[in-house]
């Protein structure tokens, strides 16, 4: 097991590698040592999208499954295209984008929801 290596959740120490995967057995965030191999070489602040594209303010990105809008009735489609995100210091609750939807109005997005456009 790699020392250095900690959960990009949680921070926690006491991360496990399962076949290509490592598991932190205190939050259950699995992950792909490769992308935590490449993210590390980057720097710690690089977001990434679904896919595991680095994503950088200004890109576009599509949306990948329906998302409900809270505090309303309104539901974001699966598919929908956003144009010129501007990516968060400091993710609150993990959303790490700031965008601007259509039809919707301002709004901030996880990473793990949205692929590059």
């Amino acid at each position: 097991m790699d020392s250095d290596l900690k959960c990009p959740t949680c921070g926690s120490e006491h991360v496990y590698q399962d076949g290509s995967l490592w598991i932190c057995p205190e939050c259950g965030h699995e992950w792909d040592q490769q992308v935590t191999t490449s993210s590390t070489a980057d720097g710690p602040d690089v977001v990434r999208d679904a896919n595991g594209n680095p994503l950088a303010d200004g890109d576009s990105v599509t949306v990948i499954k329906d998302l409900k809008v809270k505090g309303s009735s309104l539901v974001v489609k699966g598919g929908t295209k956003v144009k010129n995100i501007r990516l968060l210091e400091g993710a609150v609750d993990g959303h790490n984008i700031a965008c601007k939807i259509d039809g919707i109005g301002a709004m901030n997005l996880k990473s793990e929801v949205v692929k590059r456009a």
